[in-house]
């Protein structure tokens, strides 16, 4: 990068927002007035592909640059291990660094936050520093034991309650104006030589939907958010019903959501402009997936990787970028290289920071020439390699989802309560691994039928194909299996991953029961 490139990133997940509900995607109500204004002086990107459909592994893959199989981050182990972060890297280089977020899963005790000087998760799964520190280690050394997962189980279990009871409140207020306030003063106060890195996760659009006022009466006019189903486990297990009217409140509830988050990012931005900084910062804004809402017969983003989940969308505003539309896929991992290349900054020259980084791969940064050209890699990754393997010039984008541990739980429990017993076979107890290019997409499972699609004829993915007869699908399977051989093989065996045991806790210590009996998960 030139010396006339901006010193500042500003990196923001509009989290759950599904790109068709945006104004600069051609959405037919206008919920995003604040995001078209931006898409006017950005790239926006028609074809992001997330690396998982939902928080914990895309923010994972986001800041290393690594697929879920790699990082390892997801709810059977919910924390990011031995991988410098891209916050790490920079905070190394010099950057001030600062992530604001209203989620659940960017908290200290995922690692998450690890590289970010200044952090504040308003909205935690556990209250407090529940598991910071000893209770972190505690947390991890669980999970890497197979014999005392079911007790993580049970404690992710618990987390989840106490994040859907306080979600779940039709007082609680949005986060996202005290996210933005936060990152108005960190900015204000960062003097740091070269720049500022700032991360914020806006939450709102995330179930359950009690947008203000304001917005609900302009995007679902005389809707009561407490009438409408708001829980997608209610739905999934098949315990409740929706019909197309209450779908409707819903989606107008999802977009007063979204127009929230747009009216609070726009405030963000225009303070950027008025106070001079907005030519010297590159901002990048996605989502990190997308919402069923009522889309194959789904609600929520758990169970299923189609485009409303994983087809994300994703702007970009830096110089080296034209204020224009571009049509190939790329993917999410590759924002980790693309700001390291917006700032100039390579992890093998910065250094002093705890774990080793994923070197800087131009090949993967949207501001280089030679982007997506992964035959030029110096140590390309197992995405790469699958890509490179292939005859023909299609590229593909790889996208993982093992298995649901919380969502799980809540779908059973719902189930249960109506009397309803979920089959071995439901989608919700397969792990799936997908392949995607523009014209076509494959997506293994290990419980139900594999699916493919056209998705230049068929984009709503309502038509399965077979590949034996479509070449397309066929070479996307043929990708698929090259990247799942780089990770370690396909998931196959139908029994998944085992949850533990009634012994669960033979293999604690005394120190380890002390403080489970601290806790309450003991007597």
């Amino acid at each position: 990068m030139s010396s006339s490139s901006p010193s500042n990133v500003l990196f923001v997940v509009l989290d759950t927002v599904r790109k068709d509900h945006l104004t600069p995607y051609g959405y037919d109500r206008q919920t995003t007035p604040n995001l078209g204004e931006f898409a006017e002086e950005a790239t926006v990107f028609d074809d992001a592909v997330a690396p998982a459909p939902w928080t914990l592994p895309v923010h994972a893959s986001m800041f290393t640059g690594l697929y879920p199989s790699q990082h390892g981050a997801d709810q059977e182990s919910p924390y990011l291990d031995d991988v410098a972060t891209l916050a790490s890297v920079l905070s190394a280089g010099g950057y001030d660094t600062a992530c604001y977020s209203s989620n659940a899963w960017i908290t200290p005790y995922t690692k998450l936050t690890r590289g970010f000087e200044h952090h504040d998760t308003s909205f935690e799964i556990m209250p407090g520093n529940f598991l910071s520190g000893t209770l972190a280690n505690l947390w991890q050394t669980i999970n890497d034991n197979e014999r005392l997962r079911d007790l993580a189980n049970r404690i992710v279990h618990l987390g989840a309650k106490a994040h859907a009871k306080l979600a779940g409140d039709d007082d609680a207020a949005s986060k996202t104006p005290a996210v933005i306030d936060q990152t108005k003063s960190f900015i204000e106060q960062s003097d740091e030589d070269p720049g500022w890195f700032g991360f914020i996760n806006l939450m709102d659009a995330h179930l359950p939907y009690h947008p203000p006022d304001e917005y609900r009466e302009q995007f679902a006019p005389g809707v009561d958010s407490s009438e409408v189903c708001q829980n997608s486990k209610e739905f999934n297990s098949g315990a409740r019903e929706i019909n197309d009217e209450e779908w409707e409140d819903i989606r107008g509830l999802y977009d007063a959501e979204i127009a929230h988050i747009d009216a609070e990012l726009g405030r963000l931005f225009d303070w950027l402009r008025e106070t001079g900084r907005w030519e010297d910062t590159t901002v990048v804004v996605c989502a990190d997936h997308g919402e069923n809402l009522g889309e194959h017969d789904l609600y929520g983003h758990e169970f299923a990787l189609y485009d409303e989940l994983i087809n994300v969308p994703l702007m970009v505003k830096h110089p080296e970028l034209d204020a224009d539309r571009r049509g190939e896929q790329v993917e999410l991992v590759d924002l980790y290289h693309t700001v390291l290349d917006a700032v100039g900054l390579d992890p093998a020259d910065a250094g002093g920071y705890e774990f080793d980084a994923v070197s800087r791969d131009r090949t993967r940064s949207l501001l280089s020439a030679s982007y997506r050209e992964f035959a030029e890699a110096d140590d390309p990754d197992p995405g790469q390699r699958a890509v490179t393997a292939q005859d023909g010039d299609a590229d593909y984008g790889f996208v993982e989802y093992s298995q649901p541990v919380i969502e799980l739980h809540h779908l059973e429990e719902k189930a249960s309560e109506a009397g309803i017993e979920l089959p071995d076979d439901h989608r919700a107890y397969s792990r799936l691994r997908a392949a995607r290019r523009l014209d076509a997409k494959y997506v293994r499972a290990d419980r139900i039928d594999d699916e493919a699609y056209r998705l230049d004829d068929d984009p709503n993915e309502l038509s399965p194909v077979d590949p034996a007869d479509d070449e397309a699908a066929a070479a996307t399977e043929r990708a698929l299996a090259q990247f799942e051989e780089g990770v370690g093989g396909a998931w196959t065996d139908a029994d998944g991953v085992e949850t533990g045991s009634a012994d669960a806790l033979d293999d604690a210590d005394e120190e380890m029961r002390e403080r489970l009996r601290d806790l309450g998960y003991m007597e």
